[in-house]
């Protein structure tokens, strides 16, 4: 069989042509379940100080009603509501990952696509999950397809693409529109991962400028601006200037993979690369009983991605940026709570002398994966004081497809994220959500489902 290697023209057409019957149940059930962990973390992402700063700054970009802060119910124009509710979504590293393709896509594409249809007025929720579904293919299509290591920030920049297609598809426009729209997306894109290596608080900030971005596109596109159209395989593409060792078979069967049904949770506020060795050393503290103290070291054996991203030492006075990506930290937090939560990234926490300690007998070390985007698998050894040793090796990290979280315990994460915001949602509120989501395909205005994000 003839592979068409024209990926551009590939998934433009699918963005344009994909419908809610093409959907089947299980990706329906997973653009469900994934939009609902994404208004969770953002709903607690409300919570982050720097939130004051960035709406005083949206509100310079203009005047606006159209669409909402999650959280707190501000009403401001789209781009804003897009910017502020991508960055809450990904400000704590508690969202969604599709680990093949090294991609967050929820936090551009539902902050953009649900800003979008707010502003636009009556859409309804099978457009938004049809939209969704669209935008995953495509950010996680273009990020799997990646065999460099990572330089940009490939979830911003994979999300603003997947985002923009979305939105194409569900204003239901033509493939030369879709396609213009997607150059112009591409012609704005921005992010490096020089942010995530200083643990820079401007890291999810990136997620929000290229929701902005993923939004003017639409607007300028609809309005028949022609953007470039070989955007992906050009000579200044895609693929030439970002993720330039790319493998065209990545895209082979991409038309019917359903990416939303490969998409893993994160069960902690801690970059994805930190959750193996917390899972692995709290699965063994379960099963062998052993307390922190009684630690006398433990190796995560990982990926190169894995060193790459979280292989940092946990240093007195650390961001919360900073510590969410410290491996040490965050399994000794772990360890020594039986848990990890958004309160283990704040004072006092950070200043804890005993998980300091604790992460200073914690290390990683790069395994044989040949893998420049690996996340998996891994294996966790860790040596007890009375001299025993024990390994426990993990194919899967829990909240992966292989290791799903199920609904109680997807609910649970939900539940405790949506208390946790700045203005923390009521419990009868919450189940409200919980009911609105299971039903989204019968929501008759995605308008209806930001009402429910506010506090009564």
């Amino acid at each position: 069989m003839t592979v068409d290697r024209d990926i551009t023209r590939r998934l433009v057409a699918h963005a344009a042509r994909s419908r809610f019957s093409d959907l089947s149940p299980q990706a329906v059930a997973s653009s469900k379940v994934f939009i609902l962990d994404s208004l969770g973390v953002a709903l607690s992402g409300s919570r982050v100080p720097s939130i004051t700063a960035l709406k005083e700054v949206a509100a310079t970009w203009g005047a606006g009603e159209a669409s909402r802060v999650w959280g707190s119910g501000e009403r401001v124009p789209a781009p804003a509501a897009a910017f502020l509710n991508g960055w809450q979504i990904h400000n704590q590293e508690w969202d969604c990952v599709h680990e093949p393709a090294v991609v967050h896509p929820m936090a551009v594409v539902l902050a953009t696509l649900v800003a979008f249809a707010e502003s636009r007025g009556g859409m309804d929720g099978r457009r938004l999950v049809t939209g969704v579904s669209v935008a995953v293919d495509v950010a996680t299509g273009i990020g799997r397809a990646a065999r460099n290591k990572l330089r940009f920030f490939r979830p911003a920049m994979c999300g603003a693409l997947g985002a923009t297609a979305g939105m194409a598809n569900m204003l239901g426009l033509d493939e030369d529109t879709t396609r213009s729209a997607l150059g112009i997306a591409y012609s704005q894109l921005s992010g490096t991962m020089q942010a995530h290596i200083e643990g820079s608080p401007v890291l999810p900030m990136q997620i929000g400028f290229n929701a902005r971005a993923a939004l003017l596109a639409m607007e300028l596109a609809t309005r028949g601006i022609v953007g470039p159209g070989d955007f992906l395989e050009g000579v200044h593409g895609y693929f030439t200037l970002i993720d330039p060792e790319w493998d065209p078979a990545a895209f082979d069967g991409f038309e019917g993979r359903r990416a939303v049904t490969e998409l893993s949770h994160k069960p902690f506020p801690s970059g994805r690369a930190t959750h193996g060795g917390v899972d692995g050393l709290l699965t063994l503290q379960s099963q062998l009983g052993f307390t922190a103290d009684d630690l006398e070291s433990a190796v995560v054996h990982a990926p190169p991605l894995v060193i790459q991203l979280v292989d940092r030492p946990a240093r007195p006075g650390m961001a919360p940026a900073y510590a969410r990506l410290c491996l040490p930290y965050v399994a000794a937090t772990a360890l020594s709570t039986g848990d990890v939560g958004v309160a283990d990234f704040g004072a006092p926490a950070l200043d804890d002398p005993r998980r300091h300690a604790l992460a200073a007998r914690i290390r990683a070390q790069r395994d044989a994966n040949p893998s420049l985007n690996a996340l998996a698998p891994q294996r966790v050894e860790v040596t007890l004081r009375d001299g025993s040793t024990h390994a426990l090796d993990l194919p899967a990290v829990l909240g992966a497809p292989g290791r799903p979280l199920d609904r109680a315990r997807h609910l649970a994460k939900f539940r405790r994220a949506a208390a946790s915001g700045a203005r923390p949602l009521a419990a009868e509120r919450i189940e409200t959500l919980i009911r609105l989501v299971d039903r989204l395909e019968e929501l008759d205005d995605v308008r209806h489902l930001v009402d429910a994000l506010v506090p009564a």
